[in-house]
């Protein structure tokens, strides 16, 4: 799993999530200037968000952290398939056969989705939503799908029933009843969304950290990048480094081990696989690097589907990306990387 490699940290507010670091030198247009280390975590799209900014102090700090989560705020609100009134939720509600506008955002997010979906033949499937939330209530009830349900709302999938105009910005949706879920894109957006709106306040040091993604802009004052955990397997199980120094880049890492249901031994990945309409057995974890949240986050899960095999075969045709698989067998654990990892430009970054 991609994490960022921190130290301690000592409280700076009881009020605030604020906590600061000891502060290090940066060379700023000739003249050397001290900037500290903050990190604030708030709740968001379902999970705890933290974000990692470099300030010279505590005001400009608390500036980026409410222009990142705000941001972030601002996106749950468009692409949650939670909340009754999020656009995209008013989106599939519309008539089906009938193009709507849509924000800037969703557009950007379903263009990505389409993308992906055009290049992996419907591995990668934002219409998946009627599967995906029998899986929820599958999980919750601890218990498979039943099969009569999964084929009926399988019924109402299909990555080609989802028509964009890109000139318009308008999506139409071919059937009623159907729902889109852009689980698979919208944190990796999200995560390098809000660096862009920090970045926009004059902080180039950042990071943002929505679950299992990461994006980072210019380096910590003195390091060679964000330190990021890609894999914690032992020494020598693996000939590949643990840990990266990356900047201006996003990191995304999808598998089995957080979100998944056990039944009759055999574990269920929260990704879905459109063509059986299962959740994913294999035991794979997948890392892409990529230069933007929304590359790296779609690519993790499109990968998982398509499994080792076709999945390097997507990796390798992009020059936007790299990737790490690590499949765990019964058998013992196999370990295989796209030809550039890590090899990207000096400093770590696309």
């Amino acid at each position: 799993m991609a994490r960022f490699l921190g130290f301690a940290f000592v409280a700076l507010s009881a009020v605030a999530p604020i906590r600061v670091a000891a502060g290090d030198w940066q060379l700023e247009t000739g003249n050397w200037e001290l900037l500290h280390r903050y990190e604030s975590v708030e709740p968001h799209m379902g999970t705890l968000v933290k974000i990692t900014v470099y300030t010279r102090g505590e005001d400009e700090a608390r500036r980026a952290f409410r222009a990142g989560f705000d941001r972030i705020r601002e996106l749950d609100a468009i692409l949650s398939d939670y909340r009754p009134g999020s656009e995209l939720n008013r989106l599939t509600a519309g008539n089906a056969g009938t193009p709507m506008a849509v924000g800037r955002d969703l557009f950007a997010v379903l263009s990505a989705a389409q993308d992906l979906a055009d290049q992996t033949n419907g591995a990668f499937d934002v219409t998946m939503g009627p599967v995906i939330r029998l899986w929820r209530e599958a999980r919750r009830l601890n218990r498979l799908p039943d099969p009569g349900p999964l084929a009926e709302a399988a019924g109402r999938t299909g990555y080609r029933k989802l028509h964009l105009d890109r000139d318009r910005q308008t999506v139409m949706l071919d059937q009623k009843g159907m729902a889109l879920d852009v689980g698979g894109n919208a944190k990796g957006y999200a995560a390098s969304e809000a660096l862009a709106a920090i970045g926009s306040l004059g902080v180039r040091s950042a990071m943002v950290a929505i679950s299992g993604d990461l994006a980072f802009s210019d380096a910590p004052p003195g390091a060679r990048g964000w330190r990021i955990a890609v894999h914690d397997l032992p020494p020598g199980k693996a000939d590949v480094p643990a840990v990266l120094d990356l900047t201006n880049a996003a990191v995304s890492t999808a598998g089995p081990s957080e979100q998944h249901l056990d039944v009759n031994g055999r574990r269920y990945s929260h990704i879905i696989d459109p063509v059986s309409r299962m959740g994913l057995t294999d035991d794979l974890t997948v890392t892409v690097v990529a230069r933007n949240g929304l590359t790296a986050d779609g690519l993790d899960t499109a990968i998982s589907v398509l499994g080792v095999e076709r999945g390097l075969a997507l990796i390798e045709s992009r020059r936007d990306a790299v990737a790490l698989l690590i499949r765990k067998t019964a058998t013992g654990v196999e370990v295989v990387t796209s030809s550039r990892f890590p090899l990207i430009k000096p400093g770590g970054s696309f």
